[in-house]
């Protein structure tokens, strides 16, 4: 063996070595996302502001909800970085008090986001002292300016209720307070008759009385006759995944037509002003029996 050439042969495989391994980090750096591998978090898209204004926060409900429908879903505000930022605070632009129906989650079908929405659920919107002072949390401590009543088709609470009461028998346990509860919506449908589905008609005026009972009350009236507080009710398309609004969509806001149409259509109301005596909490025709509390 020459041992006079061993130490340049090592000299040319170290060098060989260190080209190589510049080479491989070169094609790494070229062709690896960034933080990829690294255990290091990809950025996050910067989070959408909150709305300020009834019209702002009811369009943004809106938008999200058109999304819904033709699958267009952005998935807004949903990432590691949402959730450290709202982690000490939060600005929700919204209140929702929707239905416990497992089809009816209002965050995914307005595609909204962590820290976006306050929400309630109950069956058939049932509403006492505890849910009406929980809708109140929201524009009474913060200045949420939106309050949505959402209903929807085919709602099983409505259905076992309107049965109930028609027949003259109560519905067990605690599930006769949700019967009572929907007892004004079932009496104005019985009182106007009509043509139709009398549950259908009966979910829709569920959804009215409640927007129309939160409007005129105490704590709240006032901000709905300033002009800070909207409270929209509208009614969910199971079938198509479209919200129809019933009432108190803002003055020109334009709103979808009934479900299925696909036409938008004028707001047909401009957040009526409550008329009278504003009813205290608790006190209102659907307000008087708590959910979970026996009559």
């Amino acid at each position: 063996m020459d041992s006079a050439g061993l130490p340049r042969r090592k000299a040319l495989l170290a060098g060989g070595l260190a080209a190589l391994a510049g080479a491989l980090s070169a094609c790494t750096a070229a062709g690896t996302p960034r933080g990829a591998g690294t255990g290091a978090r990809p950025e996050a898209a910067a989070p959408n502001a909150a709305p300020t204004t009834p019209d702002a926060a009811f369009a943004r409900l809106m938008e999200g909800n058109k999304r819904w429908v033709n699958g267009s879903l952005q998935h807004p505000d949903r990432d590691p970085t949402r959730r450290e930022l709202v982690a000490q605070s939060q600005e929700p632009f919204g209140v929702v008090l929707s239905c416990i129906d497992s089809r009816v989650p209002p965050e995914l079908l307005f595609d909204t986001g962590l820290g976006d929405l306050y929400v309630l659920r109950t069956g058939g919107q049932a509403v006492g002292p505890v849910v009406t002072g929980s809708v109140e949390y929201g524009p009474v401590t913060g200045g949420t300016p939106l309050i949505f009543v959402l209903g929807h088709q085919r709602c099983g609470a409505i259905d076992a209720a309107y049965k109930a009461l028609r027949d003259g028998k109560d519905l067990p346990g605690n599930l006769k307070a949700v019967q009572q509860a929907l007892k004004p919506a079932y009496d104005q449908v019985a009182k106007e008759g009509g043509t139709g589905d009398p549950v259908d008609r009966m979910i829709r005026a569920q959804i009215k009385l409640t927007a129309d009972d939160l409007r005129a009350n105490a704590d709240l009236a006032p901000m709905v006759r300033k002009g800070s507080v909207v409270v929209v009710g509208g009614y969910y398309s199971l079938d198509t995944g479209k919200v129809e609004i019933l009432t108190g969509a803002p003055a020109g806001a334009a709103t979808p037509g009934p479900a299925g149409t696909g036409a938008a259509t004028p707001a047909p109301s401009t957040n009526p002003q409550p008329s009278g005596t504003p009813a205290p909490m608790g006190t209102m025709p659907m307000g008087t029996m708590p959910m979970g509390t026996p009559s």
